[in-house]
């Protein structure tokens, strides 16, 4: 896939993610109602005149920072602010009346822990894997989970657990890939109503009980050995052919037995050994055996 396909999908799915926390942010704000309440603007009118006649110094306790790759959801009274969350860079609280967490944006990876698992034709295996994901909502991913990170790992342990148990151990075994971007748009469609998006998963071993992998290892050596006899009587079956039609070239041309004896003779004196053979027509051995 070339760079140009790529770049128009990255940006439509950066869109829709954008586009749903939006609305997931919309959805927030009418969860929380009206405003503070007529109690609220008393004490926030109060916090007021406390910064400033406790100015300059109620500056420091006002101004926050947060990193470029951090956002911050501020809390005032238990409802959250208007405009979602803040950052990045200086943002302004009001000191005892507003609280904000810090939620970091960036991609974040965890280990599946190994999952035993049984597959659909019973056998037992062991699996571990590694879950990419980030934040793409951090008002929601605040609001609608106690613990974001603490659920997808949950649920990243439960979905591996579940999808590998429909499938054959060869299936488990060829199919790893497929396996894993199936898991990855079962864990997106499942977070992203906690603000999360699962980026890429990857499964890393798969553990065989030491009786399954003796089994597989003499069948894979029994089938090897089958090869091997089916190829050494191929192997036969082929000499056999090359040496008839030998034999019916040389019956055409007699003379062609001689060249052969001298043939053999010059290959066994390169050899350098001690022994001498002596050719004998067959044609004598033909006639004495005749008179017998």
């Amino acid at each position: 896939m070339s760079i140009n396909k790529i770049k128009p999908e990255m940006e439509t799915n950066t869109a829709k993610e954008v586009a749903e926390g939006k609305n997931r942010h919309q959805v927030v704000q009418e969860d929380n109602g009206g405003g503070v309440g007529f109690c609220g603007w008393i004490l926030i009118s109060f916090s007021m005149l406390m910064i400033l006649v406790t100015f300059p110094i109620s500056i420091f306790f006002c101004f926050k920072v947060v990193q470029e790759y951090e956002r911050a959801v501020i809390f005032r009274l238990g409802r959250i602010v208007k405009g979602g969350a803040k950052g990045p860079g200086m943002f302004w609280i009001i000191p005892c009346l507003d609280t904000f967490r810090r939620v970091d944006l960036r991609t974040v990876s965890f280990n599946i822990p190994p999952q035993e698992v049984l597959t659909r034709d019973s056998v037992t295996i062991m699996v571990d894997g590694v879950v990419f994901y980030r934040t793409f909502n951090p008002t929601v991913a605040i609001t609608k989970v106690e613990n974001a990170d603490m659920a997808t790992q949950m649920l990243a342990q439960t979905t591996l657990r579940n999808m590998l148990g429909t499938k054959n151990l060869s299936e488990i075994l060829t199919d790893r890939e497929e396996m894993a971007d199936q898991m990855e748009h079962v864990l997106y469609d499942a977070s992203k109503e906690w603000g999360i998006k699962v980026e890429r998963v990857e499964l890393k071993d798969v553990k065989l009980p030491q009786s399954m992998q003796r089994a597989m290892a003499a069948e894979a050596e029994a089938s090897r050995e089958a090869r091997a006899k089916v190829i050494a009587a191929e192997g036969e079956m082929n000499a056999s052919r090359a040496l008839k039609e030998a034999a019916m070239v040389m019956a055409e041309a007699p003379s062609s037995m001689q060249l052969r004896y001298l043939q053999t003779l010059t290959e066994i004196a390169s050899e350098r050994n001690s022994t001498i053979v002596f050719p004998i027509p067959i044609d004598l051995i033909t006639a004495f055996f005749k008179q017998k």
